[in-house]
Formats: C-alpha cells, structure tokens, sequence
C-alpha cells in the first residue's frame, strides 16, 4: 500500500530505533532529561529564539502558545483554512475563554493586510480585544504554500503598530524554509513564537517543538502542565528529534520533486482537476470530474493507494518513505481507478 494520506504516517529511522533505544533519561516535568533539553537547546539554536518547549503533538503546542500569548477575553485574528481554526476542536476558545476572528485566506496561504487590518478591534467594552494574529507556514489547505519572509516582515510591521503578537503554526516550517533557500530563523525571526513538528516531515514519532522567549517559554510550561502536557523521560521520543532536525530537515527537498512529478502527472490525466504550479512543497490537492470523492477514493485504496479525502477534494503528501517509482505507481493506479468508477 502507498500511504499518501499524510506526512504523519512516516516511520522512524533505524538511527532512530536506536538513538531512542540508547536515550540517556530523568524527569522532564522536573526539567532533568538531558536529552529533551538538547532537543530543546537545539531547536532554539535553529528558530533563532531564546528557549524552546517539547510538547506531544502541533495541536498541543498551538494550543499552549496561543494560551500562553493571549488572556480570557481577548481575540485571535486567523486564517479561514488555517489548522488551528478547522482541525483543532475549538481547544483555543474551550480553554482559553478566547474569541477567534475569521478572515480569509488567500489562494497563496497569506491574510490580506488590509483584512487584517480592518479586522483588529477598537477599543469598545462591546467587543473583545483583539492581541494576536495567527499564521501557518507551509499553509497546508493552500496546497502547502510556503508563506514568504517579506509576507512576514510585512505583517511584523503591521502587528507592531497595533501592539500585536505574531504566532506561527509552523507545524512544516522546514518545507517552507527549504523550498523558500533560506533559513528556519529568517522567517521565526518575525513573530513571536513558533511551533514545528517532529512527527510530519522529520519522521519521528511523536512531538512537536514551541519557541520563543524565555519569559514565553517559562510561561507556556506551565499551560502545558495545565493541560496535562507534562511528560516524565521524554528522552525516549526527543531522541529521534534530535536527528529529525540534524538530518532529516537536508532531504525535504526530495519530497517536494515527488510532489512537483506528482502534481504534473495528474495534470495529465483525464478527470483530473488540478493546478500544478500551485504546487511547491510536498502538499497535493486535486479534485475529479465526476464529483464522487468518496467513490474515488475508495477504489484507489483497492488498487493500492491511500489518499486523503474531503467533501469536494483529495489530498496527497510526500514523504520519507515514498520514492520515485511510488509515484509512478500511484499515476498509473489513478488511472485504473478512473476508468473503473
């Protein structure tokens, strides 16, 4: 079977198996894991921020920054498509006691600046404080469009004018810097905090990675707790992170021409509707003629390949783990499939 349906279902190296198996180990709630610590210096170092926390999963770690950036009361200016907003179950406003305003994506993943601008509040005991705007880079439901440094230094500029924190879902922050040729930290450099993923492109399994400040981290750990996010020795899993940031980050660019050939071979198909030149990462969105998603995506399984549907589209992602040949493959049972529905 040819897994597309997400980055997340990559498996861990041998390395590793076996960095994870020989982690030395303490107690991460008590901060003594010597290796979730060099896990968290070494994120840090990359993001270009003064501390980092390792958290379970994106969502926790968008969770506990936006808690950790915001008070009850206030509100959150976001993207219509971004993660936090459609595939988080309401945990900022459950927990937090927080509004989000919802403006809309642009087809390249970035929020107008004017939108948000019209959108921050006035001060009105009638309405919510607005306090801080939230990204996502790569913005996976734009087709896994990587959102540029001058996008950013824009909405630096903009935000710092109307006292705004910046937060970025930067759950595959490495496709966007490898794609964009330029370093993690020329694009956290411009918000607040920052989460990434261990558990997508770096193929560990589990985890995800908040940066900021110092004074932010201290207090995001103690949200974490809150919720229920403090783990004992973590070493066992912040092992494969480790190497997940020192090497697997260097191939990434592989799943990207996977991607590209991918998109580019369904544009050939009858039945197929797709952009491919929209495509940059390792994200492919496409829908069919015949408007049946359901049908289509069940046949494909029987012929081998697992996607991810929605109501009107599907949704491939390359990863570690697919090849060259996966991708032929993959076509040609597109195809079949076609045909037979």
């Amino acid at each position: 079977m040819i897994d597309l349906r997400s980055d997340t279902v990559t498996k861990p190296t041998n390395e590793m198996r076996k960095a994870m198996y020989d982690a030395e180990l303490g107690d991460d709630v008590y901060g003594e894991d010597p290796t979730v610590n060099k896990l968290q210096d070494l994120a840090a170092e990359i993001t270009g921020k003064e501390a980092a926390l390792l958290v379970s999963s994106g969502t926790m770690g968008n969770l506990v920054s936006l808690l950790t950036l915001t008070n009850r009361g206030e509100e959150i200016i976001l993207g219509d498509q971004c993660h936090v907003y459609a595939w988080e179950g309401a945990g900022v406003p459950i927990f937090g006691g927080v509004s989000l305003n919802v403006i809309k994506n642009k087809n390249d993943g970035t929020l107008d600046l004017n939108d948000i601008k019209n959108a921050i509040n006035p001060t009105d005991d009638h309405k919510p404080s607005t306090s801080v705007v939230s990204i996502e880079n790569t913005q996976n439901q734009c087709s896994g469009s990587p959102i540029s440094e001058e996008y950013l230094m824009a909405l630096q500029d903009l935000c710092n004018v109307n006292k705004l924190k910046i937060h970025m879902d930067g759950a595959r922050l490495f496709n966007a810097s490898v794609y964009l040729n330029i370093e993690a930290s020329a694009l956290t450099k411009h918000v607040d905090s920052v989460t990434f993923c261990l558990s997508k492109g770096l193929s560990c399994p589990i985890g995800s990675i908040i940066c900021g400040s110092q004074d932010f981290i201290l207090r995001a750990k103690r949200w974490r707790k809150s919720i229920g996010g403090g783990m004992r020795q973590a070493g066992v899993f912040a092992a494969a992170g480790i190497i997940g940031l020192n090497k697997m980050t260097k191939r990434l660019g592989e799943d990207h021409q996977n991607a590209y050939r991918l998109a580019h071979g369904l544009a050939d198909i009858d039945g197929i509707d797709i952009n491919p030149e929209v495509v940059k990462t390792n994200i492919v969105r496409f829908s069919i003629s015949n408007n049946n998603p359901r049908k289509f995506y069940e046949t494909l399984k029987s012929n081998g390949v697992l996607v991810n549907p929605s109501n009107s589209s599907l949704r491939m992602v390359t990863h570690y783990g697919i090849t060259s040949d996966d991708i032929d493959l993959t076509l040609a049972a597109v195809s079949k499939t076609l045909r037979e529905i």
